[in-house]
C-alpha cells in the first residue's frame, strides 16, 4: 500500500517534468504555451459567470417554490410500492443540475439516517454513479458557443437515469434493503 501511496504523490510532478520535458524536446515553447493557456482559462473563465449564475438561480427558485417538495409527494406512492426510499428522490432529480447541491443533500441524508443505512448507502452510491449533466452542459457548451444541445442533454439525462437504477439495484443485490 505505501507503493500506491509513494506513486500518487509523484504522480503530477513526474507528469510535469514529463511535459516540459517533451516540449523542450519537440522545441515547442513551453513557458510562452503554458501563459497563453493561462490567458485562454481566464477568459473562458469569464464568459461562462452568466451561465453558471443563471442555473444557480433556476436551481433556487426550484427548491424555494416547492416544487420540489411537489414532485417527491407526488412519486412517493409509486416510489414505495417499488422499494426505493422517497427521500432518494430530491437527489435523483438534483444530481444532474448541481453537484455542490447534491453533496449538500447527500451529507444531509447520511447525517439523518447514518452512513450503514440502506438511504446513506443509496445515496452515496447515487452521488458517485451520476453527473452534473446540466453543469456540464451549461459550462463547456455555453464556452464554446454551442446552442443546439438537445441531443446531448437526453442522452446525458438518460446516463444518469441508469446510473441511478444501476445504483439502486447494486445496492440492493450487495446491502439488501
Amino acid at each position: 500500500m505505501q507503493w500506491i501511496t509513494a506513486i500518487s504523490i509523484w504522480m503530477i510532478p513526474i507528469m510535469i517534468c514529463f511535459i516540459l520535458i517533451y516540449g523542450t524536446f519537440k522545441k515547442v515553447p513551453t513557458y510562452e504555451s503554458f501563459v497563453e493557456g493561462g490567458k485562454e482559462g481566464i477568459t473562458i473563465s469569464f464568459s461562462i459567470i452568466p451561465f453558471l449564475v443563471g442555473m444557480l438561480v433556476a436551481i433556487s427558485v426550484f427548491r424555494a417554490s416547492g416544487a420540489l417538495d411537489f414532485f417527491v409527494g407526488l412519486l412517493r406512492p409509486l416510489l414505495e410500492m417499488i422499494g426505493v426510499p422517497a427521500e432518494i428522490l430530491p437527489l435523483a432529480i438534483i444530481r444532474p443540475i448541481s453537484g455542490s447541491a447534491a453533496l449538500a443533500l447527500t451529507s444531509d441524508l447520511i447525517s439523518v439516517h447514518g452512513p450503514d443505512s440502506f438511504i446513506g448507502r443509496l445515496a452515496a452510491t447515487i452521488q458517485g454513479s451520476t453527473d452534473t449533466t446540466f453543469y456540464v452542459l451549461t459550462v463547456y457548451f455555453g464556452a464554446v458557443g454551442i446552442k443546439k444541445m438537445g441531443d446531448a442533454v437526453k442522452v446525458g439525462l438518460l446516463a444518469d437515469l441508469v446510473g441511478i437504477i444501476a445504483a439502486i439495484v447494486v445496492v440492493i443485490m450487495i446491502f439488501g434493503r
